[in-house]
Formats: C-alpha cells, structure tokens, sequence
C-alpha cells in the first residue's frame, strides 16, 4: 500500500482534479536568469504509475518523449479511436510511468527569494516531488506547470528533484488529437527566482488608435503587501507613469486588498506603426514593480504591437481591413525528437510559410511551444490559438460531463493568460472535435468576461448552424465543406459572420487538387475569407529499418530532400506494431518531414501572390497589387520572355507605386518577336530588401501571362520508311524497351485509396486489363493497330496508327471507353525506354510536379531537371512526378542517344523510374528499387488529385469519364 498522497490520491483517473499546488498561469516571461534544467536526467520507465522505482537507472535527455529514446514503449498514431478500450475517466491498467530525478544546485544568491519550477509541458499527467515530499501535481499535456518551491529548498543546497510523468489518464481523453502518442517532458525545465514581491500577471492591450492599457498583478510571498509599491514602464524608451485615476477608481470602489495589487499603466503613441501579418512593428515595453523607495523588486518585458481585429457583420477585420486569411494547420513535431521543437526550427518553419504565401497558422490542436508566438508576433503571422481539449472519440459524452467541465475551462482560460499579449493571436479557439456542451459554453463565457478584445471560433458549435448567433464561435468554422456550399451559402442572405474553414484541402499524398479554384472563389465572394490548409508538416518519424525503433537524435543528417537515407524510412501508423492505428493518414502536410516543401507550396505561394499581372485587350499588361496594408516597395521585379523555339528576353522591371488593392497598366520592356511561336511573359518577383523571413533576392512570386498562342503545327513529312511492329502490333524501337500501350490505371494517390475511386477500379479491373490484338494493318508504311483492353466490368478499344516522318514515327491514338467507365484514372499511353537516359529537357509547365487541378503554380516554360529528381516521394508510395502541360521534351544520357517526344497539344506527362504496379504494391519507399529504364505516361486525360482522403474530391471538370479520347505525339532520336 502506498504511502505518497500523491499517489493515493490517484490523479490519472481524477477529471475534477487538473491541478494541485500549481501556481495560476500568466503571461511574465521568467526565462531571463534562470536556471536551466534541460539536459540528461536519471530515468526509469515503470509499467504503472504505482509500481515502485527500483535500483537501476538509465538516463532520458529533457526535453525529449521517452517514445523517442529507445525505450520499450514506443510511439503509437491513431486519429479518432483511442489506443486503449477504456472509457472515460478511466486510464488501462497498463500504463508506461516514466519517473525523471536529477540534483539540483539552488544558488546561493537565491536566499530570501521567491523560487520556483517551471515544467513547460509533460504528457499527460506530472507528479513533482522534492527531496522525496509531494510538490505538485498538473495535467494539460501543452502548457507549462509552475510550483512555488520556496520552502522546500534551500539555496546553496543541492535538492532532489522528482517528475514522475503518467502517460495514461483521463485527460488523455480530452487529449485526442489527430498525432503520434507519446510520453515524456517535451518542453524545457527550469527553475527560477524573483523577490518576494513580484509582478503575478501583467496584460497588455495596445489599439491601432496608438492607446496602451498595462494593467499588472501584484503579489508578495511573505503575506501582505508592503505600503507604498508601485509600477511604472517604458515603451521604446518613452517613459510611461501609473495610472493614478485607475488607482482612484479602484479605492473608491473598495476594490483595493492586502494580498492582491493592481496597477495600471496608460499612454497614447502619437503616429503609432500598426501591427499586421504584412507589418508586424512591435514596440519594446519595460514593466517595473517598484518598492516604496524607488528600488526595483521585479521587471517584465513584453513585445507589443498596435493593433485592433474585430468581426462586424460577416468580416474579419484587422486594423480595419478585411483580411483573407491564407492559412495553415500545424503541430509540434520533428521527426528526430517528436513533441520537442528547438527555437531555431520553429523559426525555420514560420520562415517556411510565410516565404510560401501563408499569412496565419491555427495552433492545431492545443497551444503550442511559447516560442512560437514571439516568433508569429516578429514575423508577421496571424494565430488562431487552440486549446488543449480534443475528445474525439468520446466527444458526446464528454462536453455535457460535469466532471470534465474543471478541464475544459481551465485549459481555454490558462491558455488565453499566457498567450493574450501577442498581437499575433487574432482569434481563440476552444479546442476541435469535441462535440459541443456545456463544457465549451462555461470556456467561452471566461473567455469574453476576461477577454473582450478578440472572437473566439469552435468548429463543434459552428457546425450547428453557419449563421446561428447563439453558438460559441464568432466565426463560421466548418471543416473540409464543399466549396458549392461555401458560396451558396455567401449569397444566400442568411450569412451573419464570417467564413474562414478551420480545415480545409487535406494535403495527404499527392493532393491538394482545386486549391486555386477555392481561392478564386474566396477573393470573388464577398463573406469568405479563408481558411486553414491541413497540414504544415507530414509526421513521419525516422526510423531505423534494422530494428524498427526510432532514429532518435541520433538520425540527424539521415534525410535530404524529403528522402530518407538507406538504412532508414519515413514511419507512420502501424510501423511501430500498433495494433490501432491510422496509418499513413499522420502523412497529411504540405512538406515533408524534413521541412522539404511538396510541390503544393509552389502551388499556393502562386496563388497568395502579393503582386498579379494580368494582359488586358485595351491596357495592355497590368500589374495589381493584392496586399491589404503594404505597397510595393519592399518588391523588385525581372520580366523574362520566354517563346516556343526557346528565345528568351530579360529586364529589370520597375514597379509601380500602388497602394493595397491599385493597378496599373505598364509598358513592356522589350518588343516581342514576331517568329518563335508561343509567348510566354513572367514577372519574377523577389525580395528588395532584407526582411526578417527573407534575404534580398528571395523569390516571391512568378506571375505570369501569355502574349501569343502556339503556332499552327505544320504536317509532319511522311517518309518512305516503314513502322516496324511486332507479331501483337507494338512497335519496335531502338530506345525503348517497352513498346507504347494503353494505360488505364495509375498507382492511387491517398486521396483515390480513402476517397473510395482505387476500389472502384480495382473492381472494374482496370489496374490490369488484358490486352488483345483485334488487327494489325500496314497500307504504304503506315501501320494500323486495333487492340482491346478487357477488365472486369469491360472492354476498351484502343486503335493506334503509327506513320513514318521526317526524324521519327507519329502516333496518333485513340480509346473508347464504355459508360460503365464514368470516372477514370487516366486515359494515355505508356512506355519504357532504354537505360542511360538520366536527363528530362521539356518546354511547359514546371519545373515542379503538376496535374491538372493543381497546376497554377507551375510557369510555362523551358525546364530541365534530372529523371532521379522529377519523382516526388511521398511518404506512402503513389502516383507523382507529373508534369501538366507539356507540349515537347527530350530524354538524354552522357553516352547515349537521346530520346523526343512532340505532343499534338499540351499534355500531362511523367518520366520516372517506376512503374504504376511498383508504386502500388510498395508501402514505403524502402521497398521501391529504381529501374535503370524510364518509364514514360503520355495521358490525353489525367484525372484532378482533389482532397478526397479527408474532404472535397476534385471538381467535376476534372474527372475524366467513358467516351472517345484521342491524342498524338510523335518519337523521335536527337
């Protein structure tokens, strides 16, 4: 039987129990002068939380998820059902314990101080014990637990310090994101003193009108507050006194008490400079809490930017302006060490977006690492802040439970004191996918009694009407809605707040098809405003193939460009024996693990362009200018022409002055030629001046018109050559090792496997229909193919006709597909070539992966890349590497001959090194062998990628359906 009331007390299993001697959260950063505690600590995994430690030691670094260090227990993904059958508040019986103990130095110099511990986050339950007595106890997995540890140590002692971290609790079931399963302390550990009198808690709130409110807290460890303390500040070295009226008021209302001290500081900055995603000026604020004789006892700073965000009627306004809200979803995590995130790539991620065109991250789904805020609020990046609370499997139950209604609460609100003075967070978020109760209404009634100055969103109370004031969202939130009901809904009349989905174009695989058709509809319809791409990163996690376990820290450098390194893979659910899990559904972001950006970046950094150029019948080229609150002189521009026959024309560009919203008509730089065929006109447009996110000359954006269209194409010569075929009719030719056939089937996209299309071809037969000859005719050279593809639910008839020209052989096709086929893969043709052709030369669009619907962010143009490098790797292996709109290209090798193709009008294309059945039967890239050959898709049709996985399938003109198709090209030898 145990002795430790902590123990006794069972807190894992106690929902109406969050905290126990934790100190009340606030926003007084204390990391200045403290004592770090990060680094090796003695560690023991026990299998419960009341199995007693035993002699042996082994070490676990802090901050780190013991998931991630070799431990037996190891990260586990699932998405909705909870990895463990036990219902609410319950937690299994087993239930990995990890107990952390190191000795502690308490300065001498801290006597007669305030000192305290600070755990910035443990998953999910944290015991703290001193020198072997109970300090404290804290749930909440993302916030950080303070403990006042005063009379528990003794400076210029050494003190024992013990966190015993329980990874299964009842939280865990308001804890029920959409990630890995870990257990640990993933965030730093310190310890830190102050006087005993001391700022407990100071606000901040700062208006575009230049008006600054300062109010501060005030407390004394020893008891009473002495006589005669006050608080004084400066802003950027301007010199901001008490407030005395505010003191007034306060004694005249019998406000005033012995324990607890309020001030407040006041100033208006004469010509203030805004804070916004576009400018994010920030001002430095010193607070100083004095003693009656001048002499300082404590000191605060703070960033603040002047900024005001509202909703009126069905907008989002910032400083005034309705802003679109081009965002991201994004968790902590790295592929080495997990939950735990460094400063630098933190940094390294917001720099990321925001050189990609994204303006906000929502914190999905619990606040995340401190350091991201100050980040935000330096680089410009709008926040949605989330709370802690998921409790998606068991969401009904819960948000009407009284017992969880202390947790609920007490996460929204210690989110909102830590995090209310960064004027990056726009807008608070009561949690996700939690069903909506009671629960969330007492949050939400915190929230606007503590904070009036900013909305607040729930997409569980917004899903029960868009436009139903008396839901707890000020925002209409939904996730993954149809774009058609988005709009229909803006015009119905019956909007009554703003729009802006919570989720939306789920970026798993290869995906995030129509995302330019959304944005044309956003900026067109007034009442939408955004919405939040999911996700910023895929959570694969580095793991050693040898012996399935982690990489760990130790696994640094074992990646490059998204891929893994030999030896090692990219791990998603399931790849660490779960028997749950959710599989590759964890590999949904639009970079890789690595932080690589996936051609979808390019995709949206085209979209989120600040500056658009458009050609005009009667003006001539246009530029416009899509920012909110910046002109254009922060940009720099080089126009390039670029034509068919691959003349290309250079000149620097000078912008134009416009304000947010202007355009102008400019002059072209140079004449366009009148021989060349198509002319394509961009802007390059980069960085002027080094900002915060970018250096000079960073690219921003490539807008981009077309001049002229293609030429007529001229009629091929025939030659007195024949086509060679063999006894089945495919031809014969000295670069290719597999003659021209018919493709039906591509290896499904995530999207095609979860959205239901892979099935439904599977069982149509079309990943292997057999192909027949019906005849073989050969009149003046010229050969006549007739072939027919019969799959389960039926026969395709594919006619080839294959003439000798000048340079090559023309090939002109053609495929029938009966009405049973209303929706397909892909109609083209696929063959393989020869090895040793290593380099891909081709005029179109690129040089990134494209498709039909996700092509906006890829410029026409002359592109040339290596066959290795033309092959994206998602996580789970799946078509990719297409290239839309490819009018020609050539395939060439240092020592052999190279391979053309001309195509009759601009196709989708992919060379790889890897067959549709390859990629199909492969679940990680480890399994795939490169073949020396290239294997070649010429698609007259190209089903659009969608989002189907977790959301909208591809609109309609994207789907390809039964009918005739015809195409041509022709091969040649260069």
């Amino acid at each position: 039987m145990t002795t430790d009331p902590l123990l006794a007390l069972r807190p894992w299993e106690a929902p109406e129990v969050t905290s126990w001697e934790r100190l009340p959260m606030n926003a007084v950063d204390r990391r200045a002068g403290a004592l770090p505690l990060d680094g090796d600590w003695r560690f023991q995994l026990l299998p419960a939380p009341q199995a007693p430690p035993g002699a042996a030691w082994s070490t676990a670094y802090v901050p780190g998820a013991w998931t991630m260090q070799d431990t037996d227990d190891l990260p586990a993904y699932t998405n909705v059902t909870m990895p463990f059958p036990d219902f609410p508040p319950r937690a299994p019986a087993a239930n990995p314990t990890g107990v952390y103990e190191r000795e502690v130095e308490v300065p001498a110099d801290w006597a007669g101080r305030r000192i305290v511990l600070q755990v910035g986050a443990a998953e999910s339950v944290l015991l703290v014990h001193v020198d072997g007595r109970p300090a404290g106890v804290s749930k909440d997995s993302h916030l950080a637990a303070e403990f006042d540890l005063t009379g528990r140590v003794r400076p210029g002692s050494p003190a024992t310090v013990r966190l015993t971290v329980v990874k299964w609790s009842d939280a865990s079931h308001i804890e029920d994101q959409d990630q890995w399963w870990h257990g640990g302390i993933t965030r730093s550990v310190l310890l830190y003193a102050t006087d005993p009198l001391h700022l407990a808690d100071v606000s901040v709130r700062a208006g575009r009108d230049g008006r600054l409110r300062v109010d501060c807290r005030v407390r004394d460890a020893g008891g009473a507050l002495p006589e005669g303390w006050y608080v004084t500040g400066d802003l950027d070295g301007l010199a901001i006194a008490q407030d005395t009226d505010f003191d007034r008021a306060n004694a005249e209302d019998e406000r005033v008490s012995d324990f607890l001290g309020e001030a407040r500081l006041a100033a208006t900055v004469p010509g203030v400079r805004t804070w916004s995603a576009e400018t994010p000026d920030l001002y430095a604020l010193t607070v100083r809490l004095h003693r009656a004789d001048g002499t300082v006892a404590d000191l605060s700073r703070h960033r603040v930017g002047f900024r005001d965000v509202e909703v009126a009627g069905r907008d989002l306004l910032v400083n005034g302006e309705r802003v679109f809200v081009r965002g991201v979803n994004r968790h902590d995590f790295h592929p080495l060490t997990g939950r735990t995130v460094s400063y630098d790539d933190l940094r390294a991620d917001l720099v990321l977006l925001k050189r990609f065109g994204f303006n906000a991250v929502r914190t999905s789904h619990y606040p995340a690492d401190p350091a991201l805020y100050d980040l935000t609020d330096e680089l410009g990046l709008y926040v949605v802040d989330e709370a802690d609370v998921e409790s998606h499997d068991h969401a009904h139950e819960i948000a009407d439970d009284p017992r969880y209604l202390n947790a609920f609460v007490d996460r929204v609100s210690r989110m909102v004191l830590r995090d209310k003075n960064h004027p990056s967070v726009l807008i608070w978020s009561l949690g996700n996918e939690s069903d909506y109760g009671a629960n969330h209404d007492a949050a939400a009634g915190w929230v606007r009694r503590h904070d009036p100055t900013r909305p607040l969103q729930y997409e569980g109370a917004a899903r029960l009407g868009w436009a139903d004031p008396d839901v707890a969202s000020d925002i209409a939130c939904p996730m993954y809605a149809p774009l058609e009901d988005c709009v229909a809904h803006a015009r119905s009349g019956r909007q009554t707040k703003p729009l802006i989905q919570c989720e939306y174009s789920h970026a798993m695989g290869n995906s995030n098809g129509t995302l330019a058709e959304h944005w044309a509809a956003i900026e067109a319809t007034p009442g939408l405003q955004g919405g939040f791409i999911w996700e910023f990163a895929d959570h694969g996690i580095l793991q050693r193939v040898s012996d399935g376990r982690p990489a760990g820290r130790a696994g640094a450098g074992r990646h490059d460009r998204g891929v893994a390194a030999p030896g090692y893979r990219w791990a998603y659910g399931g790849d660490f024996g779960e028997a749950v899990h959710d599989g590759a559904f964890i590999a949904d972001g639009v970079v890789f693990p690595d932080r690589t950006p996936k051609p979808v970046m390019y995709e949206h950094r085209e979209i989120a362009a600040p500056l658009r150029i458009e050609s005009r019948r009667h003006e001539g080229i246009v530029l416009g200018n899509h920012q909110h609150f910046r002109d254009l002189s922060w940009l720099a521009g080089e126009w390039r022409l670029e034509l068919a026959d691959g003349t290309v024309l250079t000149a620097p560009a000078e912008l134009p002055d416009l304000r947010p919203g202007a355009t102008a008509a400019v002059p072209l730089p140079f004449e366009v030629p009148r021989s060349g065929g198509e002319a394509w006109l961009t802007l390059r447009v980069t960085v002027a001046e080094d900002q915060p996110w970018a250096p000079r000359g960073t690219e921003v954006c490539l807008p981009q018109v077309r001049l002229r269209g293609p030429a007529p194409a001229a009629a091929a010569l025939r030659t007195a050559e024949r086509v060679e075929v063999d006894a089945e009719g495919l031809l014969v030719h000295p670069l290719l090792t597999a003659a021209p056939v018919l493709s039906l089937w591509r290896a499904p996209t995530d999207n095609d496997e979860l959205g239901g299309m892979a099935g439904r071809w599977r069982g149509w037969g079309l990943d292997a229909p057999v192909r027949t000859v019906v005849s073989v005719r050969e009149e003046a050279g010229r050969v006549t193919v007739v072939a027919a593809y019969t799959a389960a639910a039926g026969v395709v008839r594919h006619r080839q006709v294959l003439t000798p020209v000048e340079g090559g052989v023309r090939i002109e096709e053609e495929a029938e597909l009966p009405d049973v086929f209303d929706d397909v893969a892909r109609v083209g043709t696929v063959f393989e070539t020869t090895a040793g052709l290593d380099v891909l030369d081709w005029f179109g669009q690129g040089p990134w992966e494209s498709y039909p619907d996700r092509s906006a962010g890829a410029p026409v143009g002359h592109h040339r890349v290596a066959v290795d490098a033309l092959f994206t790797p998602y996580l789970r292996p799946q078509e990719s590497g297409g290239r839309y709109g490819v009018r020609r290209f050539t395939l060439s090798g240092r020592d052999a001959p190279g391979l053309t193709v001309a195509l009759d009008e601009p196709r989708q294309v992919s060379v790889t090194r890897h067959r549709a059945e390859d990629l199909t039967a492969a679940a990680h890239h480890d399994a795939l062998v490169p073949r020396p050959t290239c294997v070649i898709h010429l698609d007259a049709a190209h089903r659009g990628l969608g989002t189907a996985s977790c959301g909208p399938d591809t609109s309609a003109g994207y789907l390809v359906g039964a009918g005739v198709h015809r195409w041509g090209w022709t091969l040649g030898v260069v």
